[in-house]
């Protein structure tokens, strides 16, 4: 993390007249600060050199500025924390703007790196709502297939801690994104980055504006012989290439000065393969997987050894946002209608599934979502902004499995070496809704109170809850350079609609595919309450730090696990659960100069597993019973530093993360090792070439030391497969506008 990444306490003023730039580094301020932010980087284009298209006006930027900051005041994370990433931080982080959205994200105080790209923010396992210009994103699947695509990114606004009534269903954090638009875009742009593990990226860039219309998209495909972390310590994964291709576009018509219209597309498409683990061929070896026999194969045929096991994963992902916005007066509204699908097909290898697991199974899940979004705020009184929305949307999920597995006995032996088909066909659904009302109370200039509630309900096939959840923010600026925040709220979480009925238990029940054991309950809402509060100090007009700290006691506290060979996560549930921790940042800028540090700790604690039970051993469900465990996911020490050097033709970085306490084994008793990753990076441009566009070169070293380190080791709650970090590559990019 080198770069000025601010840690922000959300604050809302009365409406500036104009607006003006903010700098990234900049702490709590008056005026309406994340409206200010979009707009901000509008108005800062206004150089006529700022954009590819020489009919871009001053009036044309300032009713863009203008919309940005109207939209902006109708979602302000009023007393939550904002984690604020501009375009230097990502440009210093390792890969730059080819770098994976979890490693951008990753940089945030709070923020742990976990196996298939995840990352959990605070403790939580998911939970994170996205958003794209302030408009929702409809949920996806939970796969490992990273669909958000760093290009697309001006900035990114990570909310977090206790946000207001506007925020629902997903409130670990708001990931906030700011794509580029038209103005912003000096040029068109190409891109071709590469090197280790046949790395190869090739992406284009085109935006701009044309009379009323804005525009950004972008095009690209990645190859890689690293798609999922390594299950081994080695350099290299065996059977382990992905291919993924990615495209976003971003359009915006402008009706009028006080209206306009944007439509949001994203589509990627991924083939991944199921990497292998080195394995002796030797039986007597411990560390050689048990070998069921399979009528008609030899399992010590060299052509059924371990490394050959062929199994894949495709995802696909599609969604469409279309927003109306208008800004009148007092009143700032906007509508969004939207639709998702999502798909991920995993393909087993037969023959050698069953010689090793007994079970070949080839999984099919589909989910479709569509759903309407409103929300508006209104000026009531010169102290009192008031807001309110409601949102809708409907789920179906499918999952469809032709699976092979062989007879067995009581005790789970195998009975026969002749595999059953057996076929089973499930589908869910879920309503989720929700509305709010909540008022932002200026009590003095530096004394802000926002309060309000909202009310939220969760129908599906297998559940049905409402809850009614109050939120309150206090935000008090003492002095110009220290805000302290403290604040309240009631959080409703549903689950994803994935429910597997009894009857197919039932139908797997004799077989090597047979549940642990037949408790099956469908997991519920969680509903928690969090509490925050924290500050941010200006030291120095250069040097800030921000001091947080948290606790969430919930009740069916949600999950996440993998319980199977394809990477499908399933939810379950606790039936009690607490999270607790504390964060802390720093950052300095003089300059070209920027150093910065953050720090964290977590501490989880839940009990009892009251869903989806048939998943785990019966000992170990007993154990949780009467036993508070940790969270398979508490990354119990965080922490990132860097420094970077930037002038106007080069940069140069240097990036540390640290991680500790990811748990393991039994009952998640067992804590996985630490680790220490250096990167560095450096990057120059050159702008006297040929046709007068600036050609920007990129060195990248990524684990600079070559440490080996293990993220999972296979063991504990919901996981399934040991899994290492990367070790050391070399990669580089070259960047051309046009």
């Amino acid at each position: 993390m080198n770069a000025a990444d601010a840690a922000e306490i959300s604050t809302h003023e009365p409406r500036a007249t104009t607006a003006k730039p903010v700098k990234a580094t900049q702490g709590a301020k008056s005026g309406n600060q994340r409206g200010k932010k979009s707009a901000g980087k509008a108005i800062a284009s206004e150089n006529p050199n700022a954009a590819g298209d020489e009919s871009n006006t001053p009036e044309h930027i300032n009713i863009l500025g203008h919309l940005n900051r109207e939209r902006a005041r109708i979602f302000p994370g009023l007393g939550a924390v904002d984690y604020h990433i501009d375009q230097r931080q990502i440009g210093v982080t390792p890969g730059g703007q080819n770098a994976a959205f979890s490693q951008i994200l990753l940089r945030v105080p709070g923020v742990v790196l976990d196996s298939y790209g995840e990352v959990h923010v605070r403790g939580e396992h998911g939970g994170l709502t996205y958003r794209v210009n302030d408009v929702l994103l409809p949920e996806g699947l939970n796969g490992f297939g990273q669909e958000l695509d760093t290009r697309i990114i001006q900035s990114v606004d990570l909310l977090t801690g206790t946000l207001p009534a506007q925020f629902g269903f997903r409130t670990a954090g708001v990931v906030d994104v700011t794509t580029k638009t038209g103005d912003i875009l000096k040029h068109n742009q190409v891109s071709l980055y590469g090197g280790s593990y046949n790395t190869f990226v090739p992406s284009i860039q085109l935006g701009g504006h044309h009379g009323k219309l804005d525009y950004f998209t972008t095009l690209s495909f990645t190859r890689n012989n690293i798609g999922i972390e390594n299950p081994s310590d080695t350099f290299r994964a065996v059977h382990d290439v992905t291919e993924q291709e990615k495209a976003f576009s971003y359009l915006s018509y402008h009706i009028d000065d006080i209206s306009r219209v944007t439509l949001l597309t994203s589509a990627s498409y991924a083939d991944f393969e199921i990497p292998n683990s080195f394995k002796t061929f030797d039986v007597n070896s411990p560390d050689y997987t048990t070998i069921y026999d399979v009528a008609g194969i030899n399992p010590h045929d060299p052509s059924m050894h371990w490394s050959k096991l062929d199994d894949s994963q495709t995802e696909q992902n599609y969604y469409a946002v279309l927003s109306y916005q208008r800004t009148k007066d007092k009143l700032n509204i906007q509508a969004s209608p939207y639709f998702r699908y999502g798909r991920i097909d995993y393909t087993p290898d037969p023959a050698r599934d069953l010689v090793y697991q007994g079970v070949s199974e080839h999984e099919v899940n589909d989910f479709t979502t569509g759903g309407m979004q409103f929300d508006l705020s209104y000026d009531i009184a010169p102290s009192h902004t008031l807001r309110a929305g409601i949102l809708g949307q409907y789920t179906s999920e499918r999952l469809d499995t032709n699976t092979l597995a062989f007879p067995a006995d009581e005790q789970g032996n195998q009975s026969s070496n002749v595999p059953t088909r057996l076929i089973d066909n499930t589908a869910n659904w879920s309503v989720e809704a929700g509305a709010y009302i909540q008022d932002e109370y200026k009590i003095t200039r530096n004394l802000t109170f926002n309060y309000g509630i909202r009310y939220d309900r969760f129908a599906s096939s297998f559940d049905n809850e409402g809850q009614l959840s109050p939120r309150a923010n206090m935000v008090w600026k003492p002095t110009c350079t220290t805000t302290l925040h403290i604040g309240y709220s009631r959080y409703f979480a549903p689950p994803s609609p994935q429910y597997v009925y009894p009857s197919t238990l039932a139908r797997f029940a004799g077989t090597t595919n047979a549940a642990a054991n037949m408790i099956d309950h469908g997991t519920k809402v969680e509903k928690s309450n969090y509490v925050d509060g924290g500050l941010l100090q200006r030291i120095t007009p250069e040097l800030q730090i921000t001091l947080d700290a948290y606790a969430k006691w919930a009740h069916d506290l949600t999950d996440l696990g993998q319980f199977g060979r394809a990477v499908i996560l399933a939810p379950f549930s606790y039936k009690r659960g607490r999270v607790y921790g504390a964060e802390f940042g720093t950052s300095w800028k003089h300059g070209p100069w920027s150093l910065l540090g953050n720090f964290s700790y977590v501490k989880t604690a839940a009990r009892d597993i009251n869903s989806a039970q048939y998943q785990f051993p019966t000992g170990e469900l007993a154990y949780i019973k009467a036993h508070p465990i940790q969270l398979d996911h508490q990354g119990e020490f965080t922490a990132t530093a860097g420094a970077s050097w930037t002038t106007k033709h080069d940069m140069a970085y240097v990036d540390f993360v640290y991680g500790y306490g990811l748990r393991s084994g039994f009952a998640n008793l067992e804590k996985e090792p630490e680790y220490d990753i250096f990167n560095i990076g450096y990057q120059h441009t050159f702008t006297k070439v040929p046709l007068g566009h600036d050609i920007k070169i990129r060195a990248d070293v990524v684990n600079l030391f070559d440490k080996r380190y293990q993220i999972r080791n296979g063991s504990g709650v919901g996981i399934y497969q040991a899994q290492y970090g990367q070790r050391r590559g070399t990669f580089f990019s070259v960047v051309s506008e046009f």
